[in-house]
């Protein structure tokens, strides 16, 4: 009868273990295809004591047990030897017939995946605490919170798919975002109330920009995102009842072809009231609306409140421009430089002024057409001192 293998600590090694000369343990195993793997430890049981200087790390028979239950559980080895970015192609591959916008926006985290180091790592690899790293790290490169919101938008489904596939056990992005990644997007892109008054002023007062006015006090004073207001027509504005129908949202394609579709979320369809101001600029853009011979139609919708030179809705990328135009003149006339505005800094400042006003979160959440009360919320985590001081002299005024 042959003598039972033993360590160091004369322990007997069971089947596939055994102990190499500088003392690390290795168990060898046979995986679901047929092919010798091997893993090792420093600690043969979970109670041992790591070599000093040697990085800590599960047991040898921890590690087995857990082989053993992916063996039994039928999960494919090594991932199916799968990386980060294949498996996020593999994701996107199975997304057609998405809007125009959202497949800009998979080709846009599927680039940043590409360059990233991270995307090279087999997806087995990957742990809770690695995937949280990485998206501080993206951070921490400058990376805004809502890029890295769409990053985890792409990558947590693209896990959760490998996990049905039986190439994971468990998904590492399954967290909340916020336990990691600071949101300071409403803080960083929304401007002070006396920076939104200077920009309309200077707007107002310009001879090339102030055709433009009404549209841009609209934006600050709604909350609109760009391709719902410029996908407003006439019959959408109902000036007897001052509100604002909001259904759809005007989109250019690439290949330059105008669509319609529905609003961002199903909470984007909405009705807004309009304030007197909003309703008075309102009343002027219908009053001075470019008249042309044949109403451009798109989709069965015509009334287009902006039309561009060729006669056609002008469209979100018009808009940017102008507000790119207003900053460049602005910030080559005043010393004190006017941040970076566009559309959607309108929104921001519209959110961030409504909270700092004491707007009730579910009003807000509903004028703005946000599907998630966190998103909204998350303007008030932004409150600071002087919000509060503010807050507390209202109260003691009551």
């Amino acid at each position: 009868m042959s003598e039972k293998r033993r360590d160091r600590k004369n322990r007997i090694l069971r089947s596939g273990e055994s102990q190499r000369r500088d003392g690390r343990y290795v168990f060898k195993y046979m995986d679901k295809t047929g092919k010798p793997q091997f893993i090792y430890s420093w600690k043969l049981e979970k109670t041992d004591k790591i070599p000093d200087g040697k990085r800590n790390d599960l047991s040898l028979r921890e590690k087995e047990k857990l082989i053993m239950k992916d063996i039994a559980d039928d999960i494919v080895p090594r991932g199916g030897e799968m990386t980060v970015q294949q498996l996020v192609e593999k994701y996107l591959s199975q997304k057609t017939g998405v809007r125009d916008n959202t497949e800009a926006n998979y080709k846009f985290v599927l680039n940043i995946i590409k360059k990233e180091e991270f995307g090279k790592r087999r997806i087995d690899k990957v742990r809770l605490s690695d995937a949280k790293c990485w998206l501080i790290k993206l951070q921490k490169d400058g990376r805004g919170y809502s890029t890295i919101h769409s990053v985890r938008g792409v990558v947590r489904p693209a896990f959760q798919m490998a996990v049905d596939d039986d190439l994971l056990r468990k998904n590492p992005f399954e967290f909340q975002l916020a336990t990691v990644v600071v949101n300071d997007s409403v803080t960083r892109e929304a401007i002070t109330r006396k920076q939104e008054r200077a920009f309309l002023d200077f707007v107002a007062k310009d001879n090339h920009f102030k055709k433009y006015y009404e549209g841009i006090y609209i934006l600050f004073k709604t909350g609109l995102r760009i391709s719902e207001f410029v996908g407003l027509t006439i019959s959408d504005i109902d000036m007897q009842e001052r509100t604002i129908n909001v259904d759809h949202q005007l989109q250019r394609k690439r290949n330059m072809e105008y669509i319609i579709e529905e609003t961002k979320t199903s909470c984007g369809t909405r009705k807004i009231p309009m304030s007197e101001d909003v309703y008075e600029c309102f009343s002027r853009i219908i009053a001075n609306r470019k008249k042309v011979k044949s109403e451009p139609m798109i989709d069965g919708k015509c009334g287009f409140l902006y039309l561009d030179k060729n006669n056609m809705p002008m469209v979100a990328l018009h808009w940017e421009k102008y507000f790119q135009h207003i900053c460049q003149k602005y910030n080559r006339i005043y010393k004190i430089q006017m941040p970076k505005i566009t559309p959607h800094v309108c929104r921001h400042t519209y959110c961030s002024n409504m909270a700092k006003s004491g707007m009730n979160p579910k009003t807000l959440q509903y004028l703005m057409g946000h599907a998630d009360i966190g998103v909204t919320l998350n303007t008030y985590t932004h409150m600071g001192y002087e919000d509060a001081k503010e807050e507390v002299r209202k109260i003691c005024n009551l």
